[in-house]
């Protein structure tokens, strides 16, 4: 089994939370690619994290942290600012992310910073989120993929928040459109579907990003499960195992995590009921999740996954 390279942002999550009865932030290691990385891992691939990190404190952590859960860094870099930081309110499980920090350090990632050995050798290639909004990274990712001899997997992860109006919309439209065409497995979740493509119906979406090259895409509809289409087959809905959800962040990287590390495993599955129950076991990794607090700390083990959706 080889390795997968998962390029995007590491930052430290902020979670809104009580303690006494009082409003507090609970610290926690986060972004989407980060959480992917360590779920890969968790899951019991081989994994190596490529994206620019601060220099402070934070940063020494996220670095200590990602080395416990053994996820590799040699194309990790530093860069001289602080770290990122996203506040997570709730309105319910879903989290409301705001970010601070300026410039981001998890956006300083340029082309000549891609280890091109690194991405020659990996048999898998994740990219997406928040960090194709910068040029740099974007610019980065782009040498990536290019590079990628292997399978090429990719996931908007669209954080409203950060878009700037309907031009910035329209430009990420055309960044995930330009990703998507070349990418062996796509995930989205149905609310980046609904802002991407809005008055779409999840089918339409699904249908689009397969005309545009996408082998297999995943739609991910939280409780509703999710909706696969693979090959030249009809999209199907998977269904979600019955959680008491208490807090959905990572979930949707979950589901990314566990479709790497399966693609690390067996590689593309031939039929398209092989996506299916793939999709249905990432499923119950995000049932997992959302049963427990907070971003990359909340991924299973495999063993774990296994005892709580026993069948």
């Amino acid at each position: 089994m080889g390795y997968a390279v998962v390029l995007g942002e590491a930052l430290v999550d902020l979670l809104d939370t009580e303690c006494d009865g009082a409003p507090i932030y609970r610290q926690a290691i986060g972004g989407a690619p980060l959480n992917v990385a360590v779920g890969v891992a968790r899951l019991g691939g081989a994994v190596q994290f490529v994206g620019s990190l601060g220099d402070d404190v934070l940063a020494d952590r996220i670095r200590a942290f990602l080395a416990a859960e053994e996820v590799g860094l040699t194309g990790a870099i530093t860069v001289a600012v602080p770290t990122t930081l996203a506040v997570a309110t709730f309105a319910g499980p879903e989290p409301d992310f705001r970010f601070y920090g300026e410039p981001p350090s998890y956006a300083l990632l340029a082309p000549d910073d891609i280890d091109v050995a690194l991405i020659e050798g990996a048999e898998v290639l994740y990219c997406g989120s928040i960090v194709l909004l910068s040029p740099s990274t974007l610019a980065a990712a782009r040498r990536a993929w290019s590079l990628a001899p292997g399978l090429r997997v990719f996931d908007p992860n669209v954080r409203p928040r950060l878009l700037d109006g309907p031009a910035a919309l329209a430009g990420l439209r055309e960044v995930v459109a330009e990703f998507a065409a070349g990418a062996h497995l796509v995930k989205l979740s149905g609310a980046d579907a609904d802002l991407l493509y809005p008055g779409e119906p999840v089918e339409g979406v699904v249908a689009y990003l397969r005309e545009l090259g996408a082998g297999t895409v995943v739609v991910t509809l939280g409780a509703a499960g999710a909706v696969v289409a693979a090959a030249d087959a009809d999209p199907v809905r998977v269904p979600a195992p019955k959680v008491d959800a208490a807090d959905a962040t990572g979930a949707g990287d979950s589901v990314m995590a566990a479709l790497v590390a399966d693609l690390l495993v067996d590689g593309e599955p031939v039929e398209p009921a092989g996506w299916h129950e793939r999709v249905a076991f990432a499923l119950r990794v995000a049932g997992l999740v959302c049963e427990r607090p907070g971003g990359a700390v909340a991924m299973p083990t495999r063993a774990e996954v296994l005892q709580r959706f026993t069948s």
